[in-house]
């Protein structure tokens, strides 16, 4: 097979991305060689429960690099003109930002990466017509500006300039009387304005990456949630990721209240750090990668690329995969013990149903410890229902999940279940969106939303499950 230059540039991606995703995962198989434990996620590690994804201390750079690809989606998704675009916005600022960042002492990176999140390099950006609100290249409420950071602004002269400027009116005069009116519109003034609060923070909180993380939650309520944690001067990763509703519940709480995303705002920094470092670099590479998140509503395809990830063909490539353990069986024991069912339409109208009740090892095995996560949380009655596993390229129901006849549907790969939107109670809903927003985070899925059911896909990451959910269940 010939590839060209795009398909080269695709598989590239795809080996780099899986390279990255195995220098983590070698962190991880450490416990491989421990004594079997019981089995249950969310409560971390301990000498009676044991969960392969439980925040360590020396996974930290690992989880935050894992947390950063796991949330960049919605930056690709909602950058305005493309990602490719808001990164030639923000680079026309490198310079300033360098400059700022030196003077106190922070990283440019960052800095600027704040800038990419925040504004995406428009320094007349508004959250509202209310300019009360986060206005400018990092978003600064007039409240903040004028009583924290001892900026100029007058929000009744900025928004009669402002409405001069929306009507055409003199604009260029306007902007820069504005620029003085309302320092929040002055890039320069903005970004020493960010620095000083990011200065401010790090003294209340110890730590630069507490500080950045505190942007959008809040100096008060991240240290509310460090009490509520019981220690203080931790990496941000360590309260968020040893942070569940079953470990360290209160602190869990907190995070959660803050709403916004505020929890996952230190991630998106990152995750837009990185999108910067590879515009500057490769160009190219940041454009791929942003036509593999435009592909489908989540970040499936970043995961599995379709150049890269065969779809089965027919009945008899899935009966071929079952027979050489690329696929697994959907055991119904196996689901019953953690909390799941299949549906009856699973396979329906095949001669053979069976044959679509299966997924790859890997994401078999995140099913499992994801309904035994979910149980874990809301109790032994709650059962989650399956509602698609594996197809060929022939089975494919219309109307599942969104696929249009003839699209490429990670379903035909092996690598893709579905789980319908029935919940038991509102305890069993709040659990699973738990566990969705926390292997998102970890990278190890990616998922979508559609009417009637959530639409999942597993990166091959998932391996690091397989020994715990499904070797040591058949011993």
């Amino acid at each position: 097979m010939t590839l060209t230059p795009r398909g080269r540039l695709v598989l590239l991606l795809t080996v780099l991305l899986s390279a990255a995703g195995l220098v983590g995962l070698a962190a991880w198989r450490g416990e491989d060689d421990e004594p079997a434990r019981e089995l249950a996620p969310g409560r971390g590690s301990g000498e009676d429960v044991a969960d392969p994804l439980t925040w360590r201390p020396e996974r930290q750079e690992d989880f935050e690099a894992r947390a950063a690809r796991g949330v960049s989606h919605v930056l690709y998704e909602k950058s305005p003109g493309g990602a490719v675009a808001t990164a030639q916005r923000v680079a026309r600022f490198r310079k300033l930002v360098e400059e700022v960042a030196g003077r106190h002492e922070l990283d440019a990176d960052v800095l600027e990466a704040m800038v990419f999140l925040e504004s995406a390099g428009r320094p007349d950006a508004r959250a509202s017509d209310d300019l009360q609100g986060a206005v400018g290249l990092t978003q600064i409420l007039a409240e903040t500006g004028q009583n924290l950071l001892r900026m100029r602004i007058d929000v009744a002269a900025s928004e009669r300039l402002t409405r001069g400027i929306d009507r055409g009116s003199k604009v260029a005069a306007r902007r820069a009387a504005r620029r003085r009116v309302d320092e929040r519109f002055d890039p320069r003034k903005a970004l020493e304005a960010t620095a000083r609060y990011l200065t401010f923070a790090k003294r209340q909180l110890g730590r630069d990456d507490l500080a950045v993380a505190s942007y959008h939650s809040g100096v008060g309520n991240l240290q509310r949630a460090l009490r509520a944690y019981g220690e203080q001067d931790i990496p941000y990763a360590q309260l968020y990721f040893d942070s569940t509703p079953l470990r360290h519940e209160e602190a869990h709480a907190v995070l959660a209240s803050l709403g916004d995303d505020s929890s996952t705002y230190l991630w998106r920094v990152y995750a837009a750090r990185e999108m910067l470092r590879v515009w500057r670099h490769e160009p190219a590479e940041l454009a791929a990668l942003a036509a593999l998140h435009a592909r489908q509503g989540s970040a499936e395809e970043v995961l599995h690329p379709r150049d890269a990830t065969p779809a089965f063909s027919g009945p008899d490539a899935l009966d071929a995969a079952l027979g050489d353990g690329a696929l697994v069986a959907l055991d119904p024991q196996r689901l019953r013990r953690a909390g799941l069912r299949v549906g009856s339409r699973v396979g329906a109208g095949s001669d053979r149903p069976a044959r679509y009740r299966a997924l790859r090892p890997e994401a078999l095995a995140l099913l499992l410890y994801l309904g035994a996560g979910v149980r874990e949380i809301a109790g032994d009655e709650a059962v989650l229902r399956v509602t698609g596993a594996a197809r060929d390229t022939r089975y494919a129901p219309r109307g599942t999940h969104g696929v249009a006849p003839g699209a490429f549907d990670l379903h035909a790969t092996g690598w893709s279940f579905d789980i319908a939107r029935d919940y038991a109670s509102r305890k069993q809903a709040l659990a699973f969106q738990f566990w969705l927003d926390r292997l998102q985070a970890l990278n190890l899925i990616a998922w979508v939303r559609e009417p009637a059911a959530i639409h999942i896909t597993v990166s091959a990451d998932a391996g690091v499950l397989v020994r715990p959910f499904l070797r040591r269940a058949d011993g």
